[in-house]
């Protein structure tokens, strides 16, 4: 008895090879396509075959002449023949140089399967110097609305990067830029960059923009603008001062900015339109804790343009505490920890854009007061405290394969303690023996698998926060053994060293921190009476502390993280229309 066997020989890419060929030899062709001064010689149904363009042009004109003459105009030989290498299915090699005409020449043919590959590449390779140039082509085509989009939100994401390397943006038409300053996408640090923008695009050509200056002055938000900054730059400004329909736009603000200085009431429409905040590009997740008595479940996320908390809480999320976060690839991971009565080994991942959890594969240890980092894409479980004793295990997480690694162990036992990633190697600082609060850090190479003690803080401190901030590693409060404390200290690896930094205004153990607008924040904790709400955040160009907004729930043992480049922001900050309401409703009051 013979089996029955369904098998199949594909004769595609042999055949389009003999038709390449004949093509190239001249033979059979039945179609002359005339594109500058080149004609190519070519097979109606190969063409058809790939272009519902040509199909119509074909169908419509069809003689019975043997070789038939079309001429193609607006195109270059050479993306003609990438299209016809293209239906021949040959290679089609895509360029910087050629994908702009290129996905012009594939759109007019309807070739859907070229304008994917021509979309992918752009995609790929989308950059502060391109993004511009990517977003304005795109939009010419309906087929690439998706990555327009991308394109567009890339530009106002990345936009103080644009502004240094794009040649392209002091080509942009006016109307781009004005839509473009308007957006709250808008991703700048400070106001006062994008009037700086508005000065470089006018100075590159002066003589025919110089009379735009009021119609993009009144995009600015010089309500967000430091005083000082206002009546030096903007209002003394030459190409201010010169237009007279910039005199209102600055008397206007000027009321405004001195009526919040002053902190007295000042027109809610002009306060609306000059204060609104742009949309953060990174968003600070304060995940769980312990409140009060209990553990939480409640997550807030940190608006720092407004400078405000949103909860975000899911309520399929259990309560935990003494666990760790970190975002990778964009998801977000939370590791171990304790709700009271269980020591977890478990690991949640986190959606943020569609705002759901999953279980992935959980750790071989379970751990509670566990520190966590992320380097070279691999995610960190280290030390902590699984119920019975305080450890100085670690494992690594692949989310490639969605296991852990078991990795050489530390020098010493340590739970409460807290561990960074820097120049290619994991630092962890501090923590507690069981027995004694540590002053002692260690650095793990990737490399060689191999933990090394280096220099030791100045204070010993359990309950720590340690973040990578500019090139340095600090640790800040935590409990010495006798007191919670306000000191911080910066680590340089390149030497070896430690030195103190401002102290915060606040003592704190066992908080959240991360690292915000480059702008160093810590977020509750135990203070020594009791769990606190309280933020604070750190200039290290400064070295200065300031309070900012409080959370609304006090809490410690809680974890932070940092998502960024959302396509929807929305989700997690303060509504930009309420914020415009509750303004309305206080100026009635």
């Amino acid at each position: 008895f013979f089996k029955i066997l369904n098998y199949k020989i594909s004769m595609h890419d042999t055949a389009f090879n003999v038709f390449d060929e004949v093509r190239l030899q001249g033979e059979h062709t039945d179609v002359i396509i005339k594109v500058q001064d080149t004609h190519f010689k070519v097979h109606k149904i190969i063409l058809c075959g790939c272009s519902p363009y040509f199909r119509t042009l074909f169908s419509t004109q069809w003689t019975n002449m043997e070789e038939q003459f079309y001429h193609i105009p607006g195109m270059s030989s050479d993306t003609m023949s990438l299209i016809i290498q293209y239906a021949y299915a040959r290679p089609v090699l895509i360029t910087e140089e050629n994908v702009p005409e290129l996905l012009a020449a594939a759109d007019q043919f309807l070739i859907s399967d070229l304008i994917d590959a021509c979309c992918q590449f752009l995609k790929a390779n989308v950059c502060p110097e391109n993004c511009i140039g990517t977003c304005m082509l795109t939009e010419c085509f309906p087929s690439c609305s998706m990555l327009h989009r991308k394109a567009r939100l890339y530009v106002l994401q990345h936009f103080e990067e644009v502004l240094q390397v794009s040649e392209e943006f002091l080509e942009l038409p006016l109307g781009h830029l004005e839509a473009m300053i308007a957006q709250d996408e808008l991703n700048v640090k400070q106001e006062e960059m994008v009037f700086e923008a508005i000065v470089r695009w006018i100075g590159h050509a002066p003589e025919n923009r110089r009379k735009h200056i009021a119609v993009l002055l009144s995009k600015v938000r010089m309500g967000l603008m430091s005083p000082d900054y206002f009546m030096t730059d903007v209002r003394n400004n030459a190409l201010v001062l010169e237009s007279e329909a910039c005199s209102d736009i600055v008397i206007n603000a000027m009321k405004v900015i001195f009526d919040l200085h002053m902190e007295e009431p000042a027109s809610s429409e002009l306060v609306n339109q000059l204060t609104r905040p742009r949309l953060p590009y990174e968003i600070l997740l304060a995940i769980g804790g312990w409140s009060v008595s209990n553990p939480t479940n409640e997550i807030e996320a940190y608006d720092a343009r407004a400078d405000c908390w949103v909860n975000v809480t899911q309520e399929d999320e259990l309560p935990r505490a003494y666990h760790g976060s970190v975002v990778l690839d964009g998801f977000v991971y939370c590791l171990g920890g304790f709700d009271s009565e269980n020591y977890f080994s478990s690991v949640r991942k986190f959606n943020p854009i569609t705002q759901t959890w999953q279980e992935v594969a959980p750790m071989y240890e379970r751990r509670c007061y566990v520190s966590v980092a992320v380097l070279d894409g691999l995610i960190y479980a280290i030390g902590g405290f699984n119920g019975y004793g305080r450890l100085k295990t670690v494992e690594r997480y692949d989310t490639n394969t969605n296991q852990w690694t078991m990795m050489a162990p530390m020098n010493e036992r340590r739970s409460d303690a807290s561990a960074t990633s820097l120049q290619g190697k994991v630092y962890i600082c501090g923590g507690f023996t069981g027995v004694e609060c540590l002053f002692s850090a260690e650095s793990f190479n990737p490399e060689t698998n191999q933990w090394s003690l280096i220099a030791p803080m100045r204070s010993r401190r359990s309950g720590v926060g340690v973040i990578t901030y500019g090139n340095l590693v600090y640790a800040v409060g935590g409990f010495d053994g006798a007191a919670r404390l306000r000191s911080a200290e910066a680590y340089n690896p390149l030497n070896d060293t430690w030195h103190d930094i401002r102290s915060m205004i606040n003592p704190r153990s066992n908080f959240g921190i991360e690292v915000v607008d480059d702008q160093l924040v810590v977020a509750g904790g135990f203070n020594g009476v009791g769990t606190c709400r309280d933020v604070e955040c750190y200039d290290r160009m400064t070295n200065e502390w300031d309070e900012v907004c409080s959370m609304s729930i006090s809490r410690s043992a809680v974890s932070c993280c940092v998502i960024s480049g959302l396509p929807d922001v929305t989700q997690y900050v303060v509504d930009r229309d309420s914020l415009e309401t509750s303004d309305d409703e206080s100026d009635s009051d």
